[in-house]
């Protein structure tokens, strides 16, 4: 995933009026900013200039769901177009006995039987604003914690005049740009009530399952459609993306609109040996111990398949993801040329002394930061980052004993994620009406205990304090089974009671929860100012030292914001034998085999005699993507949906770490098969009218 006053923030349509003009980059790479478009080589390349009108409706009709993909709306009413696996979440938690709707799809056969989501939000962008200069002015001259606190502390003013009294409308956030390079802020029209219209099942959204994940051909019908919601009505909004009944064709160019989360094309290299010899071989033996527990779990009943089939999908993915990774990493290519680039601007730095002066020696800075990282690596990503303890409901505890010690602070001391601006967010997911599954929490708390005990080793303390005397097993059942905090009730009274509530509460949960937090906090602590401070700072002076040697000339890493990208519907050549862009309807059934992952759904079985088996299914393009643009809309250079982002393919995972246009390829649903389905699938004739009319 800054600025000045509330007063000068600059509307997106302003920005429209004069998109910066780049200088030419390389082939279709490039995620860009909507205020800093490359113009030039748009017209160079493809002799297109985007208009002012242009720009504003897309950046307008494209949206991002809080929880880490991408949308766009496609009628005036509402109506949100995003991906199955971005709904997946929903769709569990619509789900009850009677009802598998992650399995077997939704169909609201109107407004009024839409549900409404437990747990998400929608944020469409309003606008952009610069306000590098203000950061870089209040983190003059500091270092450390220092650094830290002045950081939060001008993100915190910047976000609440930003927010002003509508911090439930509006949503802030300040992002670095460029590693620091630049800074922007981000307003959002917040959208809270967001409800499900329709997804397919998910055979049909995921067919081909693992083997042909990341891979290409594909047919997947991953769609899903959502809509937001006013004062318990249909949202009216000003842009929209029209349908395309017919899809794009072969050679034509196309936009993806979207919130890719992030990439590291810019880091150095030095970070990048982080990652291939620490991160990514924690990842993925944590991921393939816990998708092994899971997989377990799923078999034991239907209810447990049901209740972790989310969860399972998600793990797989990722493991996918990952894994794609290891070969990068270790890609002589990418490590020499990221070498010889440092080392070029290094030599440019040493060859004057003023800029010597001005830059110092930013590797070392960066060196110092990740050997502390690599100390404290562990026992953090085990107590504070994302491989701590599993379950909703110890999620639901950290959040509430955090949280209380946050709130105590004045805004501009707290952790980002804990300012004024943020709360309503936070306090929507503690009332999340959700479900949680027992057995799943009792499954997921024993697996991450037992891991923790696992990395840290038995004789660590604060394994120690964890566990004591129990067996893994053991504590997870007690825990569960004594916490209250899978009521939403119980959850919003311990949030509105402060510190006071927190600390007389004897929910185990919470008890275990502030008995981790201090080791948590002070870790959290480490990583904030002897790790991100000074690497942020060496990112930085790199950063300052590429403008100042060639100008502002490329994109940045992404930051799950809104980016741009443009290039054209093209196939590609793998091992001398050319892969068509498009698939059909036609080999769709030429591939079912009737067992899955292969396996199709009765109402594609019943409808093969009425589908226009010429139909195009899904096709590829040269757009540049990552993980985050899910969902995603393909747009025409009328500004027309003509297609929706759900994957890449197999080259495709190296996009973290550089974009090569030969191979690296985009996959989407066309949107000539989201119609056909609509129509002679699915029966949902309604839902296609609004698709073509724009409005219901």
């Amino acid at each position: 995933m800054a600025k000045i006053l509330r007063h000068a923030l600059v509307p997106m349509a302003l920005l429209a009026c004069a998109p910066a003009i780049v200088p030419y980059a390389h082939a279709d790479e490039g995620m860009w900013t909507m205020d800093n478009l490359p113009v030039k080589q748009m017209q160079d390349r493809y002799h297109f200039t985007p208009s002012k009108e242009w720009i504003d409706r897309v950046t307008k009709a494209s949206a991002r769901l809080a929880l880490g993909c991408s949308a766009s709306f496609v009628s005036a009413d509402g109506l949100v177009m995003t991906n199955h696996h971005c709904a997946n979440e929903c769709l569990q938690q619509l789900s009850d006995k009677t009802h598998n709707y992650f399995q077997d799809g939704y169909s609201a056969k109107n407004p009024a039987a839409e549900q409404r989501c437990p747990a998400m939000e929608l944020n469409q962008l309003d606008s952009i604003t610069d306000v590098t200069d203000r950061m870089q002015a209040a983190l003059k001259g500091k270092e450390g914690e220092a650094y830290t606190k002045a950081r939060q502390a001008e993100e915190s003013a910047i976000e609440k005049e930003c927010a002003g009294a509508d911090a439930k409308t509006w949503r802030c956030d300040v992002i670095s740009l460029y590693h620091g390079g630049r800074t922007a802020l981000y307003r959002y029209r917040r959208y809270q009530d967001v409800r499900m219209v329709m997804a397919p099942d998910q055979n049909t959204a995921f067919f081909g399952g693992d083997p042909d994940n990341f891979n290409f051909p594909r047919y997947d019908l991953d769609m899903a459609f959502l809509r937001v919601y006013e004062n318990g009505k249909p949202a009216k909004v000003a842009a929209y993306l029209p349908f395309d009944a017919e899809g794009p064709k072969d050679g034509e160019l196309v936009f993806t609109s979207g919130n890719p989360g992030s990439t590291e094309r810019e880091v150095p290299l030095a970070d990048l040996e982080f990652s291939r010899n620490v991160t990514v071989p924690f990842v993925i033996d944590n991921y393939s111990a816990l998708d092994g527990a899971l997989w377990q779990y799923s078999r034991e009943s239907v209810a447990h398949h049901q209740e972790a089939q989310e969860r399972i999908f998600g793990i797989e993915n990722s493991l996918k993801v990952y894994r794609g990774r290891v070969p990068v990493l270790a890609d002589p290519k990418l490590l020499d040329a990221k070498a010889k680039s440092e080392a070029s601007l290094r030599d440019w730095i040493n060859a004057d002394e003023g800029r010597k002066k001005t830059y110092g020696d930013p590797w070392a800075k960066n060196a110092q930061a990740l050997a502390v990282k690599q100390q404290i690596f562990k026992p953090y990503i085990m107590l504070e980052g994302s491989f701590g303890l599993q379950g909703d409901l110890f999620s639901y505890a950290k959040l509430l004993v955090r949280g209380a010690y946050e709130r105590q602070k004045p805004d501009a001391e707290r952790l980002t994620a804990f300012h004024d601006g943020r709360l309503p967010a936070l306090e929507a997911e503690l009332g999340s009406i959700a479900p949680v599954y027992p057995d799943l929490e009792k499954t997921e708390l024993a697996f991450s205990l037992t891991k923790l005990r696992q990395v840290l080793g038995a004789d660590d303390d604060s394994v120690k304090q964890v566990l004591g005397k129990a067996a893994p097993d053991d504590l997870a059942v007690s825990l569960v089974n004594g916490s209250k905090l899978a009521d939403p009730k119980v959850r919003l009274a311990l949030w509105r009671g402060g510190a006071k509530a927190i600390e007389a509460s004897q929910d185990p949960m919470i008890v275990l929860a502030r008995k981790i937090e201090p080791q948590a906090r002070a870790l959290r602590k480490r990583m904030d100012d002897e790790v991100a401070a000074p690497s942020r700072q060496a990112t930085e002076a790199m950063a300052k030292a590429r403008f100042a040697r060639d100008g502002v000339s490329s994109y940045p890493d992404a930051t799950f914001t809104q980016r741009l990208s443009f290039g054209q519907v093209k196939g590609w050549d793998e091992n001398g034998k050319q892969v068509a862009p498009f698939t059909t309807f036609a080999g769709l059934y030429d591939r079912a085999t009737g067992s899955d992952p292969f396996k199709l759904s009765k109402p594609w079985l019943d409808a093969k005699g009425r589908v226009n088996l010429n139909t195009p299914f899904d096709f590829v393009s040269t757009n540049d993507i990552i993980g985050g643009n899910s969902g995603s809309p393909v747009i025409d250079a009328q500004g027309h949906a003509v297609g929706l982002i759900f994957d890449g393919n197999i080259h495709s995972l190296g996009g973290d770490f550089y974009y090569d246009e030969s191979t690296n390829r985009a996959v989407a649903v066309d949107s000539a098969a989201i119609l056909e389905s609509l129509k002679s699938v699915y029966k949902n004739q309604a839902l296609a009218d609004e698709l073509v009319k724009g409005h219901l």
